[in-house]
């Protein structure tokens, strides 16, 4: 089992950026997939970034242009930088990895193991 831990998120208003990081317990570079989801309240959870091991990475639809995903295999870590945040980016964010073979990188059922979350809210 994976720990991951999230730190960075809070509160910013309509086109601001915020910066949210994970904190692997074990080597990234051994982890098939890391992805970032959220979830707003009454709402479903959304995938919204992922990358892969080799580095290859996608965006969901809704921040695609918006949302820069990295990865930092030194130090054990992958980071989500959001950019002009909209009012409806407010969530609760995961981090999440898959340690298995994955071809649905923004599907919450392809990730074994999840963090606590943190919050993101965007005031309009």
């Amino acid at each position: 089992q994976v720990q991951l831990v999230e730190s960075g998120g809070g509160s910013v208003q309509a086109g601001g950026s915020l910066e949210v990081s994970c904190l692997a317990s074990t080597r990234i570079a051994s982890i098939h997939c890391m992805g970032w989801f959220r979830q707003a309240p009454g709402k479903e959870r959304e995938g919204v970034a992922y990358i892969y091991e080799n580095n290859v990475h996608g965006y969901a639809d809704s921040v695609k242009g918006r949302f820069t995903i990295s990865r930092d295999d030194a130090k054990n870590t992958v980071t989500l930088r959001m950019n002009a945040l909209k009012p409806e980016d407010t969530a609760m964010y995961y981090c999440a990895a898959a340690r298995s073979a994955t071809s649905r990188p923004l599907s919450g059922s392809a990730y074994n193991d999840w963090g606590q979350g943190t919050q993101v809210t965007v005031s309009s």
